[in-house]
């Protein structure tokens, strides 16, 4: 089974990825790093991808429904904001050293790989290429869609043929808006069906998207209830202390703040109870400044064991209670005189 995974929507050069949407996605997977070295990567046709995925995906563990925490995942992540592809392959072996590797492991990560510009100024291009992109995402979620409500119809028949993953979804930063477009395309493509789960658990992490893009009146009109209802359980994770995006809302003014910045718009979301959010500005230490907060939550060990959690399923309350959402790191405790 390949180490790691990734579906690319950039043009493929000698030396590496372009900064331009290919005219089709390609498939890659490697069995070592470093992962910023393109000679590490090896392509592989879409139906090569698949079958490698599902023979890997039927190799794990089965568990009882009272063992759901234990199932293994297939997740996707999508980055947000990086300079080039040796960026977000670096992002990504990162986060698949901290979550899905070791006997911790949570199963197979698939990186989705879009060029993004990565600079202030090319914001709203970025926008256009998110956009752009989405529809190739639509794509994967489509497929993966049409395969799993294959194999509900095989598990009715053989409870052996269930499937043995639970399918998940980490986006960060503007990458939250490419997994948006990509859910609604991919919902309308499916007659808007209600109550079906297509991802058990997304994580929008420092989301650069509307934050009330789960609301009834939301400027992105129904996108939220796209990924409300493909959706099992929605965590948003956001700080106060994030200026990557107060300079993405400055850049904008329309009027809505940011999720990853100020958190949804209404607790909960009108109709949604599956939508939660967490305030992680008191994980940070007061020395993560406010334009590094927006990828520390990939280097800092507490929101990486929330997420851990939040993949695994526990619940919101449970989460709470333990102290989860909760740091201490800021603000600084004040020493007594």
């Amino acid at each position: 089974m390949p180490a790691y995974w990734m579906i690319s929507d950039r043009t493929v050069e000698n030396d590496g990825f372009g900064v331009k949407r290919a005219p089709e996605p390609t498939f890659w997977v490697s069995d070592k790093g470093p992962l910023d070295n393109f000679k590490n990567w090896k392509p592989c046709s879409r139906d090569q991808f698949k079958t490698l995925l599902t023979g890997a995906a039927d190799q794990f563990p089965s568990f009882d429904q009272c063992e759901n925490e234990n199932q293994r995942h297939v997740s996707f992540l999508v980055h947000g904001y990086n300079n080039g592809w040796q960026d977000a392959a670096r992002l990504y072996q990162k986060f698949c050293g901290s979550l899905f590797s070791g006997n911790n492991s949570l199963g197979i990560c698939i990186a989705f790989d879009w060029p993004s510009y990565g600079t202030v100024v090319d914001y709203l291009p970025d926008r256009a290429h998110a956009r752009e992109c989405a529809l190739d995402l639509a794509n994967v979620l489509s497929a993966l869609y049409d395969w799993l409500l294959g194999k509900q119809q095989d598990a009715i028949q053989d409870s052996e043929k269930a499937c043995r993953a639970k399918v998940s979804m980490v986006a960060h930063s503007m990458g939250n808006y490419v997994m948006q477009k990509a859910m609604a395309a991919a919902w309308t493509r499916k007659n808007q069906p209600l109550l079906v789960t297509l991802i058990n658990q997304l994580v929008m992490v420092a989301a650069d998207v509307d934050n009330d893009l789960f609301e009834p009146d939301a400027s992105d009109g129904t996108d939220g209830d796209a990924v409300a209802n493909l959706t099992y359980r929605i965590t948003s994770l956001y700080s106060g202390r994030d200026a990557v995006l107060g300079a993405s809302a400055g850049l904008k003014h329309f009027g809505t703040r940011r999720l990853g910045r100020s958190g949804l718009a209404l607790r909960p979301p009108t109709g949604k109870d599956n939508v939660w959010d967490v305030d992680c500005s008191s994980f940070f230490p007061s020395s993560v400044g406010g334009m590094s907060i927006h990828s520390a939550y990939f280097d800092n060990k507490a929101t990486l064991a929330l997420i851990r959690d939040v993949l695994r399923g526990l619940d919101r309350s449970v989460l709470e209670t333990l102290g989860r959402t909760q740091g201490s790191a800021w603000p600084a405790k004040k020493v007594p005189a």
